[in-house]
C-alpha cells in the first residue's frame, strides 16, 4: 500500500504519519512533479489534490483534504472518481461558536459601541444618562436604558445549519436560556432544547422570529447567494446577522443596503464574499457592524485536532477501516 502527501508536511509530523501506516510506504513529495510520479499507482492522498495528479493516478482509494470546506477543493473528475474524500470537519466547532456568542454578547450588551465610546473617553449609557434612576429611587419602571440592553434569556437564536458548528452554536444558546431555532438540509432529529428544526424552505420562519441569525452553513451550490436581500427584509428591523459560514452565502451588496436602510440592526461578521474586505467598503464605517478578518477558527487547540483526525484516518485506512469525515463529493460536504 502507497501513500503520498502534497504539499510535503515537516518531519515531526511525517514520522508520525509514517508510524499510523505502519507496512504502508509513504511518499512525502517535496513538489509537484514528484507528487505526479508517485501518485501513479498511490492508494491513498493526502493534502492539496489537482486535476493532473488525478489525471496520473491509476489506483486511489482514499483522498483526505486538510481543511474542512471544500468549495476550493472539489473539482468535476474529483467528484466523478470512486474515490472516497474525507476532510476536517468537527475540529473548529467549539472555537468558532465562542466566537459567534462574542458577537451575539457584544450586541446584546451594547460593547461594540461603547468601546468605540472609549476611545473618546466618553461616558453615557444607551437609552440616554437622564433615563438612570436614582440612589434612593431604584429601579422601579422599565426605562430606555433596560431597554438598549437586551436580556438573551428573552431572546430567540436562529441557526442556519446544524451540523457540528451550528450544533455547538445552539448549545450555547440554550446554556444563556435562548429560544433556539433552526433549518438543516439533512438532519431531521432536533437536539434536545432546539424548539424547532425545519428544512430550508422554512427559512423564512425562521428569519421573521431570531433575534440573532447565525450562519452555520457550508459553501454548496445550494447555498451560494443564498441571503439576499429579499431574506434580510423578512428579519426583524431588530435583529442582527452573524456569519460565521462562508462569504460566498451573503450578497455583500444586498446586506450592505439593507444596512444602509435599517432593515435589519446589525452584523457580526468573520466572512465575506471579497477578502480582504477592500478598505473603502461601506462597512467598516458602519457603528452597528463586527468586522472580524477571518478569524473564528483559529485556537491553540486546532493543529493538534487535525494532526489527530489525520493519523487516525491513516491508521484507519491501511487497515480497511471505515474512514471518519467521509463527505458527499457532489455536495461539497
Amino acid at each position: 500500500m502507497k501513500l503520498v502527501i502534497y504539499p510535503s508536511v515537516e518531519q515531526a509530523r511525517l514520522d508520525k504519519i509514517r508510524q499510523s501506516a505502519g507496512p504502508a510506504q509513504v511518499v512525502n513529495a517535496a513538489d509537484e512533479q514528484q507528487a505526479c510520479a508517485a501518485v501513479t499507482d498511490a492508494d491513498g492522498f493526502i493534502g492539496r489534490l489537482t486535476p493532473p495528479l488525478l489525471a496520473a493516478s491509476t489506483k486511489l482509494r482514499w483522498v483526505q483534504s486538510p481543511t474542512a470546506s471544500l468549495e476550493h477543493y472539489v473539482f468535476p473528475e474529483l467528484i466523478a472518481h470512486s474515490c472516497q474524500l474525507t476532510n476536517m470537519r468537527g475540529l473548529y466547532s467549539d472555537v468558532i461558536a465562542d466566537q459567534v456568542f462574542g458577537y451575539i454578547i457584544c450586541f446584546a450588551r451594547n460593547l461594540h459601541h461603547y468601546i468605540r465610546q472609549q476611545t473618546r473617553s466618553h461616558w453615557e449609557p444607551y437609552g440616554g444618562e437622564s433615563e438612570r434612576p436614582g440612589f434612593f429611587t431604584g429601579p422601579g419602571v422599565v426605562s430606555d436604558i433596560d431597554r438598549a440592553h437586551m436580556h438573551l434569556a428573552d431572546a430567540t437564536l436562529g441557526v442556519v445549519g446544524l451540523g457540528n458548528i451550528g450544533s455547538e452554536i445552539a448549545r450555547r444558546g440554550l446554556a444563556f436560556g435562548m429560544r433556539v431555532l433552526a433549518v438543516d438540509p439533512l438532519r431531521t432529529a432536533a437536539p434536545d432544547g432546539v424548539e424547532k428544526l425545519w428544512t430550508p424552505e422554512r427559512l423564512p420562519d425562521l428569519l421573521g422570529q431570531s433575534d440573532f441569525v447565525v450562519i452555520a452553513a457550508p459553501h454548496t451550490p445550494e447555498t451560494e447567494k443564498l441571503f439576499r436581500r429579499e431574506h434580510f427584509r423578512k428579519m426583524k428591523r431588530s435583529a442582527f446577522l452573524i456569519n460565521i459560514g462562508r462569504g460566498a452565502i451573503v450578497d455583500l451588496a444586498d446586506l450592505t443596503a439593507a444596512l444602509e436602510a435599517r432593515e435589519i440592526a446589525g452584523a457580526g461578521l468573520d466572512v465575506f464574499e471579497v477578502e480582504p474586505l477592500p478598505t473603502d467598503h461601506p462597512l467598516w464605517g458602519m457603528e452597528n457592524v463586527i468586522i472580524t478578518p477571518h478569524i473564528a477558527g483559529y485556537s491553540p487547540r486546532i493543529s493538534e485536532r487535525h494532526l489527530e483526525v489525520l493519523l487516525d484516518n491513516v491508521s484507519r485506512f491501511v487497515r480497511g477501516k471505515e474512514l471518519r469525515n467521509v463527505v458527499d463529493k457532489a455536495m461539497w460536504f
